[in-house]
């Protein structure tokens, strides 16, 4: 390749949907920020396939499915997005399936190689709920785009391993070693995007592992279910699951239809669930005791929601003026609940004005001057909304089983079984479209907090039990559950006896007599459950303690990376997450006092928060911004700095263009 000059070279560890956002805004930026007569020479660096990464890469179960429409799945921004770079639109995964339905199909939409795939994309709708192996295939695709609309200087090289290690003085070139090279990678700029990371167990789930190998039981810790071995639990088997989130339904589907169970549909339309006689009985529950929300199975009937109307940017900049760490549930929640209950309320009376009792005008101007949790908005929501199913209580939706107990197991299955019924259908009946206005809202509230976050404006103790704690569970409750169908086939499985409903409160203890696990919880008083194994279905926390990535960890080692911790006089939290300097997503190095200049963190292991690569269509999404933030100061910093030299890293690798 022709170009004056040594190359400007950066290194991106980790080559999932991240920093394949983030190669997108790079090629959209470039006409603008990059000096066409120069090199740059970006090196991904990943064992897994670019686009797709670890968690999305095609090698996974065909079970497995994501939860989210296929026409709600996007890596573009479009018009909703507030960035400073070029809006370059491009296909949701509905709309880039929908170009195979006609027959064969050529770059950029070349089809994808596994038959199974094709046939899906094919057919796929965008009320459906994809595979995985389709997102992957959407993810190489855009992946493959964002390379061909890079300029001709510059070069993109994947690199099939590890990074384990960077090392280099803040004012000079950074070496990335890799894994099966000696030679290191010399690098101006280095981005690490790892994505979602495994951790070492913590100390209480070793506790487990300790007990289920002294007596010879099966003990899963917090681990992504894709990559877990199940092979140990046998046919039969009593497993005790503490989780009831997207983990847990992964989990539910390799135990059954993985294990040559199938479903029928009977001619009342109610599934039944044939086993196959490999599958274990699962005794499962969590805090609050009920599955995720159904993912809601219809579209907006009304006009979207203007958002955001009580919890914007300006509300937030009110809350960091006020010049004091704050209460999440006390001074920020009634915002956030007020910015939530606008979208439900929008949406009931502009779709579903028959059900309401004035006009909306009318209700949106006393809505507006009224504080959430006050008599008077009670008052007027009452008189607004005649049904109380129309109405929208959010700390009732927050707990469905608390206070409720049941004088048996056998009592409390059907309690569960009806719950699930009504929710399903609930979430599949656009005449409740009112919970999708909810459910915008809902993220658009997500969107606001790393700010506030961010400008200090949390008591640590807010952050710890608020907002890490008890709103990430809320907010997954309500906005991350299954597709409705996967409801459908638990509640099958719980009448066939497959899965029993542990309750709420669920705690986990141990047996020495019996070697057993015991399952514990609020719901059926009395009750205990002996199990021989135990699953702990959710997501390991980001912990740089424990982190199993093995370059974090030698930064962190080494005094380079700094764990986010907010300190007041009452409580200190330590999040285990990576700082990084909120404007520009550098990393801040305890050794410096501040941003190290020449390496950058992005996604879900980092303070920002900003934890999905890819999001609904018309959202405005926080890591779209980010991406073209960071896009664009990468672009400018490597125009204007000295190369750091010339690398002879160029190896030959897959994927190079």
């Amino acid at each position: 390749m022709s170009g004056t000059g040594t190359p400007a070279v950066l290194a991106v560890v980790g080559a999932g949907p991240r920093a394949t956002g983030l190669l997108e805004r790079i090629a959209a930026n470039a006409p603008e920020l990059w000096d066409g007569g120069r090199e740059l020479r970006i090196h991904l660096i990943d064992p897994h396939p670019p686009g797709p990464g670890r968690i999305w890469r095609h090698e996974q179960s065909p079970l497995l499915r994501m939860n989210s429409m296929a026409e709600d799945v996007t890596m573009f921004t479009d018009a909703a997005s507030v960035i400073d770079g070029p809006v370059r639109p491009g296909p949701s995964l509905a709309e880039w399936a929908a170009q195979f339905a006609g027959g064969p199909r050529h770059a950029p939409y070349a089809e994808p190689a596994d038959p199974e795939v094709l046939a899906e994309l094919r057919s796929l709708d965008g009320a459906d709920f994809p595979t995985r192996r389709a997102q992957s295939a959407y993810l190489d695709w855009v992946f493959r785009r964002a390379l061909s609309e890079l300029p001709p200087s510059v070069t993109v090289v994947w690199h099939r391993t590890t990074a384990v290690a960077v090392t280099g003085p803040a004012d000079g070139p950074q070496r990335v070693r890799l894994a099966d090279r000696a030679t290191p990678l010399t690098a101006d700029l280095v981005v690490l995007a790892q994505g979602h990371l495994g951790s070492a167990p913590a100390p209480e789930h070793r506790a487990h592992a300790d007990f289920a190998r002294r007596h010879g039981r099966f003990h899963l810790p917090p681990e992504f279910t894709a990559d877990a071995d199940l092979s140990a639990l046998r046919p039969g088997e009593h497993v005790a699951v503490r989780g009831f989130g997207l983990a847990f339904v992964d989990l539910m589907a390799l135990l059954t239809e993985g294990r040559g169970g199938t479903f029928r549909t009977e001619a009342d339309g109610t599934l039944s669930y044939l086993p196959s006689g490999r599958e274990p009985v699962l005794h499962v529950g969590s805090r609050r005791g009920v599955p995720y929300h159904s993912k809601t199975h219809y579209r907006l009937q009304g006009p979207p929601p203007p958002l955001p109307r009580h919890f914007g940017p300006e509300a937030v900049d009110a809350l960091l003026a006020r010049g004091r760490p704050l209460d999440l549930r006390r001074d920020v929640w009634p915002l956030m609940a007020k910015e939530i209950g606008f979208g439900h309320y929008h949406e009931l009376f502009h779709a579903h004005p028959e059900r309401t009792a004035r006009p909306w005008p009318e209700f949106a101007a006393a809505y507006d001057g009224l504080d959430w949790y006050s008599e008077a908005m009670t008052a007027l929501v009452t008189a607004s909304v005649p049904d109380p199913a129309d109405r929208l209580d959010l700390d009732a939706l927050d707990r469905p089983l608390a206070g409720v107990t049941f004088a048996t197991p056998d009592a409390f299955q059907e309690h569960m079984r009806d719950h699930i019924a009504r929710d399903v259908a609930r979430r599949e009946d656009p005449a409740f479209s009112a919970d999708l206005g909810a459910f915008l809202a809902l993220l658009s509230v997500y969107g606001q907090l790393p700010r506030l976050v961010a400008g200090g404006g949390l008591t640590a103790r807010s952050v710890a039990e608020g907002l890490d704690n008890w709103w990430q569970g809320f907010f997954s409750f309500l906005a991350s559950g299954p597709p409705g169908f996967r409801l459908r086939q638990l509640h099958a499985l719980s009448r066939a006896g497959i899965v029993r409903f542990a309750g709420a409160d669920i705690r986990i203890g141990t047996d020495e007599t019996t070697g057993t696990f015991t399952v514990t919880g609020s719901s059926v008083p009395g009750h205990t459950a002996h199990t021989t194994a135990l699953v702990e279905a959710y997501l390991p926390r980001h912990s740089l303690d424990r982190t199993e990535d093995p370059l974090l960890r030698r930064l962190h080692r080494a005094g380079t990376l700094a764990e986010e911790v907010i300190a007041d006089p009452g409580h200190t939290h330590r999040s285990g997450l990576l700082t990084v300097s909120p404007a520009d997503a550098h990393v801040i190095d305890p050794r410096l006092g501040g941003p190290h200049p020449r390496r950058i963190a992005l996604g879900a292991p980092t303070d920002s928060r900003a934890v999905a690569a890819f999001a609904r269509p018309r959202t405005n999404a926080p890591a779209f911004r980010q991406n073209d933030a960071v896009a664009r100061a990468l672009l400018r910093t490597l125009n204007a700095r000295h190369p750091a030299g010339t690398p002879e890293d160029g190896v030959p690798a897959a994927g190079t263009r």
